[in-house]
């Protein structure tokens, strides 16, 4: 039984190893800010910046595990998704913003597993509530009763 366990822990560790070669999830770049939205308030943007700016925008801080596969390849994934649906240093007014106030006022963002490994960005409830506020004031709200 030793003798499988020690087999079984060198095999984990060379899997471990050989998937550092693995390119994805490495390339941690930040393109330049080309726009940002009109905020409604300094606060707003505050706010934002501790709860949404790792994988809304251009502006990522990559902590150092981040280079460690299979860590960067859930990172990579996580800001390359949020990028894509909300990028506030790319914005055109086009993309749905208030989308955002809705996900802060049902608190699905920011992300439980984002909270556990980012301590600054875990809003208190009344930090949560005037990000909402202020998302919804920068992006307008519209309910979807307005659209029928």
């Amino acid at each position: 039984m030793k003798k499988w366990a020690r087999r079984a822990a060198v095999g984990l560790i060379g899997i471990f190893l050989a998937i550092q070669f693995v390119p994805y999830g490495r390339d941690h770049t930040n393109p330049p800010v080309l726009a940002e939205p009109v905020w409604d308030s300094t606060s707003t943007r505050e706010l934002a910046v501790r709860a949404c700016f790792d994988c809304h925008s251009n502006e990522t801080i990559w902590p150092w595990y981040s280079n460690i596969a299979p860590i960067s390849w859930g990172l990579q994934n996580d800001v390359d998704a949020g990028r894509d649906e909300l990028n506030f240093s790319e914005w055109d007014g086009s993309q749905e913003g208030d989308e955002a106030a809705e996900s802060v006022r049902d608190r699905s963002m920011p992300p439980a597993q984002y909270l556990l490994a980012h301590p600054s960005a875990r809003l208190s409830d009344t930090e949560l509530d005037a990000l909402e506020r202020g998302l919804a004031a920068t992006f307008g709200d519209h309910d979807e009763s307005d659209e029928d």
